[in-house]
């Protein structure tokens, strides 16, 4: 009778032990599936940023226009730096934009602007499924009794999306 009492136990721990394992497989598969549409929505992104360099400096006559979007294409950067670098070059853009009033006539900018803002919601609603997932997993890694799972197997909590500034090195901390 004992011994049946201990092979329930063990199966039922075996069960909850494969099934929390399970759980955060399933976790982390979800989390790279959001970080490969943001990464795709970024490429766009980025794209439309490096078509907008040659309308700009057609209309402008400047040469250094975005030089932080050409020479990012020999960085390799995060998903989260690369957004940083994305955001502040069209701050850049917004900033020419309000310099040389004849960019808003250009047909050819307002189409790459337009889809430049199309973008940002994309982004934002990439962002809000990775941090919603991000949240579950985390609390999966510091729960108990999961995190005992996530100490033997070595799951670690893992950073927001959050989109602050580059200044803010410690801002993915939880």
């Amino acid at each position: 009778m004992d011994t049946i009492v201990v092979v329930i136990f063990v199966c039922i721990f075996l069960i909850w032990f494969i099934s929390t394992f399970n759980r955060f497989h399933e976790f982390n598969i979800k989390i790279n599936e959001a970080e490969v549409n943001i990464d795709a929505t970024l490429r766009k992104r980025f794209d439309l940023l490096n078509k907008s360099i040659g309308i700009i400096k057609a209309k402008t006559k400047k040469e250094n226009v975005l030089d932080n979007i050409t020479n990012l294409r020999s960085k390799k950067l995060s998903n989260f730096e690369l957004d940083r670098e994305i955001y502040n070059a069209i701050n850049e853009i917004t900033a020419l934009k309000e310099e040389f009033k004849d960019l808003k006539k250009v047909e050819d900018f307002m189409k790459v602007e337009l889809g430049i803002n199309e973008t940002e919601a994309e982004i934002v609603a990439g962002r809000k499924y990775y941090n919603a997932v991000i949240t579950d997993y985390n609390k999966m890694v510091k729960s108990f009794p999961s995190n005992i799972i996530a100490l033997i197997c070595r799951f670690k909590s893992k950073p927001y999306f959050d989109g602050k500034s580059l200044e803010h090195k410690t801002d993915f901390r939880i």
